[in-house]
């Protein structure tokens, strides 16, 4: 079982910043869970929520402000111990990344706010890189994942995200085979051993989300979910390698 650092090593660190990925890799992750905007100039930001004021010192929302306004703000607002960090481009990390031996969970944010031609900024940017075969792609707008399939090879997976209010999930694994989609990305808590079931038979693949307790963890690892998507990456991979 695959364990990715949700917005880096979240539980520890601030949440999609490059401290937080380099503290990721040296807890010793498989992979790393990101999201993605694009700022009022068109440059791919590395940053969760539509709106700045939770985790930065800035106000309104990312796809208002240009680069150069987003890279003087300071994304570890919440950490005072911490020196500021600032708010990472996707190139940037794209640029680390290159050099580390870690695969790259992608979530497209465009569930909320939609941003003309981020698919294609993101996947050029990727083979900019080099990182055409080290990453996946998430969303919860499923019409970003097929756009993804025109642009991307069928060896990159496309995992599709639902939410835990979302309740039980009938027959997920019909569900992306038919869509194309090759993984289902279900919050834990509405995970049932009967919608595993289903994707395994159809050869989807699972990757949950956000496992930080050891029960969650446990069950899971049962099931033989393929990954899981947890704040706490260091943890879960000492619990794994002691199995």
């Amino acid at each position: 079982m695959q364990v990715m650092a949700h917005r880096g090593y979240s539980g520890a660190y601030p949440e999609n910043t490059m401290l937080a990925f380099r503290k990721a890799v040296e807890a010793g992750c498989d992979g790393i869970e990101l999201d993605v905007h694009m700022s009022r100039d068109r440059v791919l930001m590395v940053f969760h929520d539509e709106e700045l004021s939770r985790t930065t010192d800035g106000q309104g929302r990312l796809g208002e402000q240009s680069y150069a306004e987003l890279r003087r703000l300071n994304a570890a607002r919440l950490w005072r111990d911490l020196s500021p960090q600032p708010i990472p481009s996707f190139e940037e990390y794209c640029q680390w990344a290159a050099e580390q031996s870690i695969f790259t969970n992608i979530e497209i944010k465009t569930d909320h706010v939609y941003y003309p031609g981020i698919e294609e900024k993101v996947w050029d940017t990727l083979v900019q890189y080099g990182l055409q075969e080290r990453v996946m792609f998430s969303s919860f707008n499923h019409f970003s994942l097929l756009r993804l399939q025109k642009l991307v090879p069928e060896t990159v997976k496309l995992g599709a995200l639902v939410l835990p209010e979302s309740g039980p999930h009938i027959n997920p694994g019909d569900y992306c085979r038919e869509a194309g989609f090759q993984a289902f990305h279900p919050a834990l808590q509405g995970l049932t051993a009967e919608a595993v079931q289903n994707c395994h038979a159809r050869g989807i693949e699972i990757n949950a989300w956000t496992v930080n307790d050891m029960a969650g963890l446990e069950q899971l690892h049962a099931w033989g979910c393929e990954g899981i998507i947890t704040n706490y990456p260091g943890v879960a991979k000492a619990w794994l390698a002691g199995r």
